[in-house]
């Protein structure tokens, strides 16, 4: 039987020796004797600084069945077996069915198509941006000229928006599919660091090649995986079923399509909504990037353990009335990105590699953005994203330059000091101008950042600092809307149509899009 011990606090020099020893201490206390012994789960108390610690969590092999006395006393639960496909499952999809269809590359849709490529469904894949090595090469390009691939950008191609975010794995939700995910990545490549670490990350140098490896293994299995390729429509029958996926270089026979278009495919979106399917706005988020030096933060969090452990990470967050203002996507030692997929439009995000060992930290701050801002239908959602971005890139100079502001200006209300200590880490550093970002916010955004950064300043010593600078703006945060799905995650109204992942509205970064990915893909197959 194994166990899961909790709340185990643990030494910085040797976290897992001494989280180890405290776990078979403890079993010996109760009366049990421990066979085997693993380090599960890994995260930072810095709660009190002259007191920082590790707390982990350990799971223990032993024989016998404890006592729930004997569990109370342990602070142990029992460590039930992972389920992938539910226990009695029994495959529903024909071995001779139409090849399934997915679209979109990122995280949802390259689990969804790893899943069917296991299970020889021999899935087609299509994505309107590059392979990411091509794909890179577009970023790079665009990092440096401004000129701009509307299809193959930070948004679009292999991997999706993720690839270039750092490669954060926290998510909040309660799935046994999220070790899987954690596992799979593992074995192509990511650092086995990611199963024990709470707050796991990958890096953006090392997530190319990770994609390119679950890439290979679809391909290896008879799946097809064809870039540069856009679903333009979808062909149905007189009761809704799927007949074909339309895409700009022709027709492919299918009655199941995948939908993983991400957050930003706002031309699907448009066709979508024309075509009369069920689909909701929902609230998303708008806001800046902040940025500071990265000692600065590692010094404020954990004082003069700073050089003991590794980069810090915070997750701030503040509500008022019916609003809320939090950080997001926070990015030690990172970069602000220039993540545009239009023309015409600037948009931000961060990233970071896996040694996080860049000058700068940031973050975006974000504000709540409701259904009545925008007139509460999917339509103004997208519009209200895009009126926002096109407004930065006007500030900027219409050159993909980004607004910038000191935190000491935009705190009093003035304009025009330019980066000093901290510099501007977007598109090397250089390609911002000054401006008061009041201007383009909307009004409560502004306000409530206000009055978040003064707010987080008393949980984080010098977040406040006039010489911090945020750049913008985020619009990204999540998708704007909701295409309705059944218990069976179907489309409403669409048999054969899957909506998935976070441009479906159901999910919020990368492992929550790849297990939605993966349980649309289990219900294509076996219908539960």
């Amino acid at each position: 039987m194994k166990l899961l011990i909790h709340n185990l606090k643990a030494s910085l020099q040797d976290p897992q020796g001494s989280a180890l020893a405290s776990a078979e201490a403890k079993l010996r206390a109760v009366g049990l004797k421990a066979e085997r012994l693993a380090l599960t789960k890994r995260s930072v108390d810095a709660r009190k600084k002259d007191e920082i610690c590790y707390v982990c969590s350990v799971a223990a092999e032993i024989s016998g069945k404890p006592s729930p006395k004997q569990l109370e006393k342990l602070g142990a639960v029992i460590l039930r077996e992972e389920e992938l496909i539910p226990a009695g499952a029994v495959r529903k999809r024909p071995a001779d069915a139409p090849r399934p269809v997915v679209v979109g590359f990122g995280p949802a849709g390259m689990f969804a198509a790893l899943l069917l490529a296991e299970e020889g469904c021999r899935p087609i894949v299509l994505e309107r941006g590059d392979d990411v090595f091509a794909r890179t090469a577009r970023v790079e390009q665009f990092l440096q000229t401004g000129k701009l691939d509307s299809d193959s950008n930070i948004q679009f191609g292999a991997g999706g928006a993720g690839t270039f975010s750092d490669g954060k794995l926290i998510t909040r939700i309660n799935d046994s599919k999220c070790s899987y995910v954690l596992r799979r990545l593992c074995e192509f490549g990511a650092d086995p660091d990611i199963l024990v670490n709470a707050r796991p990350h990958i890096g953006s140098d090392r997530l190319p090649a990770i994609v390119e490896g679950i890439a290979e293994r679809i391909r290896s299995l008879g799946g097809e995986i064809r870039y540069r390729t856009k679903l333009t429509g979808i062909r149905t029958g007189l009761v809704g079923e799927v007949i074909a996926a339309i895409t700009d270089s022709g027709e492919i026979g299918t009655d199941t399509i995948i939908l993983a278009i991400g957050h930003s495919a706002r031309d699907t979106y448009r066709y979508l909504i024309e075509e009369g399917y069920t689909i909701e706005a929902k609230p998303f988020s708008v806001g800046v990037r902040i940025e500071h030096l990265q000692a600065d933060i590692n010094y404020a969090m954990y004082g003069k353990a700073a050089d003991q452990l590794p980069p810090a990470e915070y997750n701030l967050s503040y509500r008022q009335g019916e609003r809320g203002v939090y950080s997001f996507c926070m990015c030690p030692g990172g970069t602000v990105m220039a993540s545009s997929s239009e023309e015409g439009g600037v948009v931000t995000n961060g990233m970071s590699n896996a040694a996080r060992d860049g000058i700068n930290s940031n973050s975006a701050l974000a504000v709540s953005v409701l259904p009545s801002d925008f007139g509460g239908t999917p339509e103004g959602a997208i519009e209200f994203q895009r009126r926002l971005e096109r407004a930065v890139f006007a500030a900027g100079g219409k050159n993909y330059n980004a607004p910038l502001q000191t935190v000491g200006d935009f705190l009093s209300g003035k304009q025009g000091s330019a980066p000093s200590r901290i510099g501007s880490t977007y598109r090397g550093g250089d390609h911002y101008a000054l401006c008061d970002l009041h201007t383009i916010l909307p009004s409560f955004a502004g306000d409530l950042l206000e009055v978040g950064i003064r707010r987080f300043a008393r949980q984080i010593r010098g977040f406040d600092a006039p010489d911090a600078l945020l750049t913008g703006l985020e619009t990204r945060t999540s998708a704007p809307l909701r295409i309705l799905r059944g218990i069976d995650r179907r489309a409403v109204g669409h048999p054969g149509l899957y909506p998935c992942g976070e441009g479906a509205g159901y999910a919020g970064g990368i492992t929550s899009a790849a297990t939605d990915g993966l349980a649309t893909a289990i219900a294509v197959v076996y219908g539960v």
